[in-house]
């Protein structure tokens, strides 16, 4: 089984690509839309304090920015999922690229997360996608990005979290809010992964999303595979953007319905159900939601 099919997106993908009108906010490494597969006209980047494009192809953070944004934005038929390629993107880079992660959860610091959030629902994104750990949070620091997830809520922007892949029971300030859509990772087969963060936050609130082998695009031009929530969030964020495309006068709080199901959460839940797009269309349909 692929990841496509786990998620049950291809009956999805197979209505349509996305519209331009649906704006992803990548927040992520730096992305080299400079890709044969990836459609230029769709990305338009945000420069923050570590740039725009990538200057370093080979750094862990234009690896990890070109391989998440591949997995939405890809051309179809590439290597890569290619789930929403006819929305728009906006990346906005919070790693920098001299950064020597393991190119599977790069670090930032909170304060640089919470701009990159204002910044991008500013500039018209309705969908955040966001797979980073928190570097030296602080009380304020996390403040800081509290208000920025307030924003969001405010704004009825979706936001889309990777877990993390601590392999502990937990949360974050990011996880935590109760906006937030935080993405567990799991394998080919729908079982958690032993190193994806799991807790209340994520059982109640949250997703799990195909984690383990998935391929897409690399920042030098070969197709490159890994797995981690940072592989899983944007299945859940290409989902929402498909939705979106679908039924274009949808509410955000709508879509949030759809997407994480009617079930009612038990309190002590720390695994959340398994992503299952065509599910969440036909919950759309079956309530008389218009169509595009």
């Amino acid at each position: 089984m692929t990841a496509l099919e786990l998620a049950k997106l291809l009956p999805l993908m197979a209505r349509t690509t996305g519209r331009p009108e649906v704006t992803i906010g990548l927040i992520d490494g730096p992305v080299a839309n400079g890709h044969p597969d990836f459609e230029r006209r769709n990305i338009r980047e945000l420069r923050g304090a570590n740039g725009g494009g990538c200057a370093l192809s080979g750094s862990a953070a234009c690896k990890h920015g070109t391989f998440v944004a591949g997995i939405l934005l890809a051309k179809r038929g590439s290597t890569a999922p290619a789930i929403c390629p006819g929305c728009s993107m906006l990346v906005r880079s919070i790693f920098p690229e001299t950064n020597s992660g393991n190119g599977h959860m790069p670090s930032a610091s909170p304060q640089e997360v919470a701009s990159a959030i204002v910044e991008t629902i500013d500039a018209g994104a309705r969908i955040l996608n966001l797979s980073a750990a928190l570097a030296q949070p602080s009380v304020k620091s996390e403040g800081e990005l509290h208000s920025a997830l307030e924003y969001a809520a405010q704004r009825a922007v979706i936001v889309v979290a990777a877990a993390g892949n601590q392999g502990v029971v937990g949360s974050s300030a990011i996880t935590c809010h109760p906006w937030v859509i935080p993405v567990a990772g799991c394998d080919l087969q729908g079982r958690p992964q032993s190193q994806s963060k799991l807790g209340s936050s994520i059982g109640r609130r949250g997703l799990l999303a195909p984690a383990e082998g998935v391929t897409s695009l690399g920042s030098e031009r070969e197709p490159v595979s890994f797995g981690g929530t940072s592989a899983a969030a944007p299945f859940v964020t290409g989902t929402f953007a498909l939705l979106w495309s679908e039924f274009p006068v949808a509410s955000a709080a709508e879509l949030l319905f759809a997407v994480r199901g009617t079930r009612r959460p038990s309190r002590v839940a720390i695994v959340p159900p398994l992503l299952d797009a065509w599910s969440a269309h036909q919950f759309m349909v079956g309530r008389g939601y218009t169509r595009r």
